[in-house]
């Protein structure tokens, strides 16, 4: 790998030769020539590129595999097969006030409203928005959720992760553009345009948990402000049996894309690392 390393670095400084005389290039070799496109910079772009081939190639023919197993072990976990969505319902921590009882009295109704005497601690002659105070504390997230999304999320972030790296794999070995045989390069441009949707389709996943929260959030506010109504309540519940449902989805997304990017990697292998065959082969 060092020898391809220095041989590139010797191709680029001959190619200078041949515009700028060797006290030029000395000069050049000793400082950033504008965009610091010096023969140090390039041999470190290049260590880079190396660093990241071994590694996706390995994620490839092993690291996937392994992953598909992982993925689907934890789906047949019992975390993620419940059959009885209700399993996953939890109480909201806001009582029920009790009724206000009304009288017809009509000494009631005609007495005269009595005068609000004025005390420093009169709270009605505070002005602004009356705040509901919750009775039993603080109002917890689903638990059984929470602990799911803490499950989900980690694989969410690899996913995200190993495409990166497998994009900038197919990228490097695209070759430059030219005439003709360019059929191995169409299979490394529509493989990488599924890595790139699977890329894009894995962040999409951390927005899908944050809105659920959001969501939720607006609800028990409403059943905070309106106790007595029993169908805030029962969205609450709703939403919390679509959130698990969606989890168990992802999980199978995130399992079945493994799947999908290591097949058509793996069947279009030979292709993606060498797009373009010598003309010469078949002359003999």
């Amino acid at each position: 790998m060092a020898d391809v390393t220095t041989k590139k670095v010797q191709e680029y400084k001959d190619s200078l030769k041949t515009k700028l005389d060797s006290t030029k290039i000395n000069e050049f070799e000793s400082m950033a020539w504008r965009a610091n496109s010096t023969p140090l910079h390039i041999r470190l772009v290049l260590e880079i590129i190396d660093s990241m081939m071994i590694p996706a190639e390995d994620l490839i023919l092993k690291g996937f595999p392994n992953k598909i197993v992982e993925l689907n072990d934890i789906l047949e976990t019992a975390q993620f097969g419940r059959k009885n969505l209700s399993e996953v319902h939890q109480t909201l921590n806001i009582p029920v006030p009790d009724p206000i009882l009304l009288t017809n009295s009509v000494d009631h109704e005609d007495a005269p409203a009595s005068k609000k005497h004025k005390f420093g601690n009169n709270f009605d002659a505070v002005a602004g928005t009356k705040v509901m105070a919750l009775p039993s504390g603080l109002v917890p997230c689903n638990k059984q959720l929470s602990d799911l999304v803490l499950v989900v999320k980690p694989h969410i972030r690899q996913l995200i992760e190993d495409t990166n790296l497998l994009k900038m794999w197919i990228s490097f070995m695209i070759p430059k553009i030219e005439d003709g045989n360019n059929f191995g390069v169409s299979i490394q441009e529509d493989t990488l345009a599924e890595i790139q949707s699977v890329e894009s389709e894995a962040a999409a996943f951390f927005d899908q948990i944050s809105r659920y929260f959001v969501s939720r959030g607006k609800v028990v506010s409403k059943v905070a402000k309106y106790p007595h109504i029993e169908d805030y309540r029962q969205a609450v519940q709703e939403l919390d049996e679509k959130e698990y449902v969606s989890l168990w989805l992802v999980m199978c997304e995130i399992r079945n894309r493994y799947c999908t990017l290591h097949d058509i990697v793996i069947k279009n292998l030979e292709k993606i690392k060498k797009p373009r065959t010598s003309n010469t082969d078949s002359l003999y």
